[in-house]
């Protein structure tokens, strides 16, 4: 099964990743993470996307886009995590990976398609 969500799923994860409230300060990065999430063909030589892809897309795409005026890295993560459970599968990364996954985006060390690689390593 696919899941795709779309930006009032996003916000309802928002509401509840980051406890303060923030206003969103770009829909427009909420919509390119809805869209790029539902890409088809993330690369000519893969069929189809799996779930840690989309979970992946949605974590890269907020964490350059920054759509909050803060607490971006919170929000992604809770996005990744949120769509692999909604997606009948867990993630258990090991202490402090998350985080550097994340540096290692901002950072633009780390692509899409090595944040679905570690994603996947992670799954339950």
């Amino acid at each position: 099964m696919t899941l795709y969500i779309d930006v009032p799923w996003l916000l309802d994860v928002q509401e509840q990743a980051v406890p303060e409230d923030v206003s969103v300060a770009d829909y427009s990065a909420l919509v390119a993470a809805v869209a790029r999430h539902k890409t088809r063909i993330p690369r000519p030589t893969t069929a189809e996307p799996d779930p840690a892809w989309r979970a992946a897309a949605l974590l890269h795409t907020l964490v350059r886009l920054q759509p909050l005026p803060y607490r971006n890295s919170l929000y992604a993560c809770q996005v990744a995590v949120a769509y692999m459970h909604a997606s009948g599968e867990g993630m258990d990364p090991p202490y402090g990976a998350l985080v550097d996954l994340v540096r290692d985006i901002q950072a633009g060390k780390a692509s899409v398609y090595q944040a679905a690689d570690s994603i996947r390593e992670w799954r339950l």
